[in-house]
């Protein structure tokens, strides 16, 4: 009897540590949960709270739609280029931090339906009388956060190698340099630099809407070929359009 109930007990014993093994990794996350990648560096779309959570638009929609489709997810903040690196390399599965669905990018990525519309705009000093459009900061020193579409508006407009272009990891960063002097502006979206404007309660800049750019508009984005994720997430796109929960959550952020 001993024998047997040792030998159960033995047997009992290496089916727990196989499930254990099966169903985790070593870092404690669940096997099956969707690894979202973010940059949390886009106010109102994505920023970190002071324990050092996501939080925002982006990250209230994506909890949304995860929760329409019964999909279990993990927001991560990694940045802007080690998300789109852990994207193609399948670390991440998914991407929201404002993309802007562009040619180049949509031949790296698939992307969901858009989500958000938006537009670049001009950050200024409001003694600057003289600036209306992208074209009108030719020769000054103009900040972008590196990668994103401010960069290409500005480098389409005066070519890539602008001496007065500099990049940046993060909008902030870039306005901080403005309001120290070390650039003439800041060119990026233009919810992000209001709510930037507001945060850090900058009366002494304005913000200019250049009517010549074309609009752009946002998407989620996954490893090009994972088309159930992005079915999946389109699906849960629809149904929170469709039950007003998309509309609860622009109310939230934009109105």
């Amino acid at each position: 009897m001993k024998k047997k109930w040792t030998a159960l007990l033995i047997a009992m014993l290496a089916l727990t540590v196989f499930a254990v093994g099966c169903g985790s990794k070593g870092d404690g996350q669940a096997a099956n949960k969707i690894v979202v990648g973010t940059d949390a560096s886009f106010p109102p779309f994505e920023s970190l709270t002071p324990d050092g959570k996501p939080e925002g638009f982006d990250i209230d929609l994506i909890n949304a739609i995860a929760k329409s489709q019964k999909l279990d997810i993990e927001v991560k903040h990694v940045g802007w280029d080690p998300m789109m690196a852990g994207l193609e390399n399948d670390s991440i599965k998914a991407g929201i931090a404002g993309i802007t669905m562009n040619d180049d990018r949509k031949k790296q990525f698939d992307f969901t339906d858009p989500y958000f519309t938006a537009k670049q705009s001009i950050l200024i000093k409001n003694s600057v009388t003289n600036v209306n459009t992208i074209a009108d900061l030719k020769g000054k020193k103009i900040g972008v956060q590196s990668g994103t579409t401010g960069q290409t508006v500005v480098e389409d407009k005066f070519g890539k190698g602008y001496t007065g272009l500099k990049g940046f990891d993060d909008i902030a960063s870039a306005i901080d340099d403005m309001k120290n002097g070390r650039i003439d502006a800041v060119v990026a979206d233009n919810a992000v630099i209001k709510k930037f404007k507001e945060q850090l309660h900058l009366d002494d800049v304005k913000i200019v809407e250049d009517k010549t750019i074309n609009q752009e508009q946002y998407g989620i984005a996954v490893k090009k070929g994972n088309k159930e994720l992005l079915d999946k997430l389109n699906q849960g796109l629809k149904a929170v359009k469709a039950d007003g929960t998309y509309d609860k959550i622009y109310a939230k952020y934009f109105k």
